[in-house]
């Protein structure tokens, strides 16, 4: 058991919970005898809030009661499909549960994301999203509930995480590419200055492993932002054939790109991109891709959340990638 009050001082379900080492939420759930809590964790309050002495204020009584979970899940563009298929999973997920979700996007913007935490921080039960901030500055706006990051590789101390992993998916993706006999092969990153992607790490060693080296070109992250990229690698190196992409955005707008000029997909340009989406089956010919399967991403975020409301430690699950050969390739 922790360490209790100052004497003297009133005790608050804050100390209940740092007592009990669990969230005030967790606390709430097992005052009220609510079902997602483990019967040893909801013992452990218990004991704790007896031997604190602890009395609900009004405030308290009301935090109690509260019957629905609320999660608050941080997207960064919701027009970009691949956070609109994840956010559409974890809100499937919330609902078999009856959670209630409220969803922010944060433009892929630093201080929307910091404004965002600091007005759901004190509304919440929980965060889930992508959090891209120091973890000292999330934990500040967030403490004493749970949080999960989705692809965030280092989450902090006592969030949980979901973490991507593309890494050979990648390596088969190039594999491919040379093996179907493309003697230049190139990369459209994302474009945000001196931060090269994980993603890029994986396509320079995949290419080392074959004695190669190819160009690479930051891109926006959107259809128009992937036929300017197209065009700027092609003119760094006019003989490119083939192309991956940082994800199928980017991919489908090289394909736009390729279309105009005249080149023959895949004949002429194999384009392979990340992400998987549904929107590549759609274009002509339909996108390659690493496939994320962007459902699980959800789903197991929102169980993550349900288990650390239960009481259970942060963990991190990893959501491995597949190459899904379509027509581009």
């Amino acid at each position: 058991m922790g360490t209790g009050p100052v004497a003297g001082k009133r005790v608050t379900i804050r100390d209940v919970a740092r007592s009990a080492g669990v969230s005030y939420q967790t606390v709430s759930r097992a005052l009220n005898d609510k079902p997602e809590i483990d019967a040893t964790t909801k013992q452990r309050v218990l004991d704790a809030a007896r031997e604190l002495g602890f009395r609900p204020s009004r405030f308290a009584r009301g935090l109690v009661r509260q019957d629905t979970t609320s999660i608050g899940l941080v997207i960064p563009d919701l027009l970009n499909p691949f956070f609109t298929e994840v956010a559409s999973a974890a809100l499937e997920a919330a609902r078999r549960r009856g959670w209630h979700v409220v969803v922010y996007d944060t433009a892929d913007d630093p201080e929307q994301e910091l404004s965002t935490l600091r007005v759901i921080g004190s509304q919440v039960d929980a965060i889930v999203g992508y959090l891209s901030g120091p973890a000292d500055t999330i934990d500040t706006h967030t403490s004493g509930i749970p949080v999960v990051h989705i692809g965030r590789t280092r989450p902090g101390s006592g969030h949980g995480a979901i973490v991507v992993d593309g890494e050979q998916a990648v390596h088969a993706a190039i594999d491919h590419l040379v093996g179907t006999g493309r003697g230049m092969i190139g990369m459209l990153d994302h474009d945000r200055p001196g931060e090269p992607s994980v993603r890029q790490g994986w396509f320079h060693d995949a290419l080392r492993a074959h004695g190669r080296t190819g160009p690479v070109v930051g891109a926006a992250q959107s259809v128009d932002g992937g036929q300017r990229g197209l065009a700027a690698l092609l003119a760094v190196q006019p003989r490119l054939d083939g192309l991956f992409t940082y994800n199928d955005v980017i991919g489908i707008g090289a394909l736009r790109e390729a279309r105009r000029r005249g080149l023959d997909v895949p004949g002429e340009l194999a384009v392979i991109g990340f992400d998987g989406l549904e929107i590549g089956t759609i274009v002509e010919p339909p996108l390659s891709s690493v496939r994320i399967d962007t459902r699980r991403l959800g789903t197991m975020a929102v169980e993550q959340v349900a288990a650390m409301l239960a009481g259970e430690p942060a963990a991190t699950t990893v959501i491995v990638g597949e190459l899904l050969l379509r027509g581009s390739s």
